[in-house]
């Protein structure tokens, strides 16, 4: 699926919410935690969808991985002060609501990081070097190639076993399982 927009991208989506639901309970009037400390926290909660959206917006996949990655440790330091919150909070025997929300907030840093390492996932192994957002044409051109690979893949595995090419074949295999 290719997206024309970064608020379209599901792993911007939600650091986004979580975002919004960071802010709520820093506002929260039961919340204890020193000015440095929320000031921390929304400096690095904020980050999470901002470098995302910076990434998309710059076309290129290798700078879009770059800003997912750099994306990803905000939101492990989120994750990390919420554990610290959470800690805090059973400690100081804080309201069950309150307890509640950090466990949902914490809850969903954990389900974005995972979104994060698998769009990463995602797009180094799609082979897609070039911009994010290929033209019609080089989609195109970029299938034909796969197809052609997969068709000499067949015309090469029906030839007979001591055939040139299949040898060939055969020896360039060895070579990369060696490597």
């Amino acid at each position: 699926m290719t997206y024309e927009r970064f608020e379209d991208l599901p792993v911007w989506q939600e650091p986004a919410e979580r975002y919004e639901a960071t802010e709520e309970l820093l506002e929260h009037r039961d919340f204890a935690a020193t000015r440095g400390c929320r000031d921390q926290w929304d400096r690095a909660a904020l980050p999470v969808s901002n470098n995302i959206a910076e990434g998309f917006e710059r076309c290129t996949t290798n700078e879009l991985l770059t800003f997912i990655y750099i994306a990803r440790g905000s939101a492990g330091e989120v994750r990390s002060m919420l554990c610290l919150k959470e800690r805090r909070a059973t400690k100081a025997n804080w309201s069950v609501d309150l307890r509640s929300e950090i466990s949902n907030l914490k809850s969903i840093a954990i389900s974005c990081s995972k979104q994060l390492r698998a769009r990463a996932e995602h797009l180094q192994n799609s082979g897609i070097k070039g911009p994010l957002h290929l033209s019609d044409r080089s989609r195109r051109e970029s299938d034909q190639k796969k197809q052609t690979a997969a068709f000499n893949e067949q015309l090469l595995d029906k030839l007979p076993c001591g055939h040139p090419l299949r040898v060939a074949k055969q020896q360039r295999s060895n070579l990369k399982s060696q490597i």
